[in-house]
């Protein structure tokens, strides 16, 4: 069997595709991954040894803009460019995960008969996936508040795809990388796949007040460590490729933006979070519905970027870690935080079969 894998723009578009792939060979299938022939999910997906297939991708947006009409052709010469590759790879499915680049594949397929599974993580459908919607036989999807926004015939509650090594980390070999001089328990603060500029100025700002009581792992994008800052209970990291397993298991709380991938590794691994969501002034606002979902099960503390000091954000840390077994025991009680990988994968191990047979 063969499937051809899409989706880039960010990491969080690419990091689920790869967390499916060891799965997906196990099941026999030959993986062939088409992207934008300039987007970051090349890298990745060369990294991960993978066949990388680029084409022209533009850029989908919801207000007026010239560019759109010149996007709008880069987009037409996607479809055509996709069109050539599947007729080549011949794959028996398509599993897109959004992202601009992924339209072109997702209608290239339909004209062509592929079946196509899409999926999306936040509780907000994005416009990419909106258009793909359609063409899919099957969308997968995360939160429970989703579905009121899907075809109920297509719709399958999988969760998200996660890597397997995030379960298997050690807290020792974390605590061998930071190479901390005491025992404080640890904070893991990251910003997502580029780092936050917010998080890390307010995180920057109340360093004396937290190092009182906690050590620091600082995940804060490339091109955004300041050495000056660098301690015996502080630790920086532009972006963490691997061991990124380890860090997780020796931090006692998580603060973090409210991308869907960072949720899913935060649920999966129960541990307590407090989350600053994108602000709606500079999202479509899926990072607040997020968190707001997550908060309302009882997983996470939600602050708000306009009511934070480093004075506040402190109080925050400390109540959360006050009360972090009540957010550890609601989310080891939620089913299938750790079984996505698997529900996809025979999602589409049946999908494949069925459409050659």
């Amino acid at each position: 069997m063969k499937i051809v894998l899409t989706g880039g723009g960010t990491a969080g578009h690419v990091v689920p595709n790869l967390a499916l792939v060891s799965g997906l060979l196990e099941a026999g299938f030959e993986i062939d991954y088409i992207g934008a022939k300039d987007g970051i999910e090349k890298q990745l997906v060369e990294e991960a040894g993978l066949s990388f297939h680029g084409i022209s991708a533009g850029k989908l947006r919801r207000y007026l803009s010239l560019k759109n009409i010149s996007d709008g052709f880069r987009v037409l010469k996607g479809v055509s460019d996709a069109r050539k590759l599947l007729k080549r790879i011949k794959p028996d499915v398509v599993f897109s995960k959004g992202g601009f680049v992924a339209v072109p594949v997702v209608f290239a397929a339909k004209m062509a008969k592929i079946p196509v599974i899409i999926h999306e993580s936040d509780i907000t459908i994005g416009l990419a996936n909106k258009l793909s919607i359609p063409r899919a036989k099957k969308i997968c999807y995360v939160f429970p508040e989703t579905l009121a926004q899907l075809p109920k015939d297509k719709a399958v509650h999988t969760g998200t795809p996660l890597r397997q090594e995030i379960l298997n980390g050690s807290a020792i070999e974390g605590a061998r990388i930071c190479g901390f001089a005491n025992d404080n328990p640890v904070i893991l603060a990251m910003g997502g796949s580029l780092g936050s500029g917010f998080i890390n100025s307010l995180l920057r700002e109340a360093l004396p007040q937290i190092s009182k009581s906690y050590n620091v792992i600082h995940i804060c994008g490339r091109g955004n460590v300041d050495s000056i800052l660098e301690s015996a209970s502080y630790r920086q990291f532009e972006y963490v490729q691997s061991g990124m397993e380890h860090l997780y298991a020796y931090s006692k709380l998580i603060v973090s933006r409210a991308g869907a991938n960072s949720l899913a590794e935060i649920l999966a691994l129960a541990k307590p979070n407090v989350l600053i969501p994108l602000p709606k002034a500079v999202s479509r606002g899926d990072q607040i519905l997020n968190a707001a979902s997550f908060e309302k099960q009882g997983f996470s503390i939600v602050a708000q970027e306009e009511n934070l000091t480093p004075t506040t954000f402190m109080e925050v840390i400390d109540s959360t870690f006050s009360k972090r077994g009540v957010y550890q025991d609601a989310m080891r009680n939620t089913e299938g935080a750790t079984s996505g990988t698997k529900q996809i994968i025979e999602l589409i191990v049946n999908l494949a079969q069925s459409s050659v047979s």
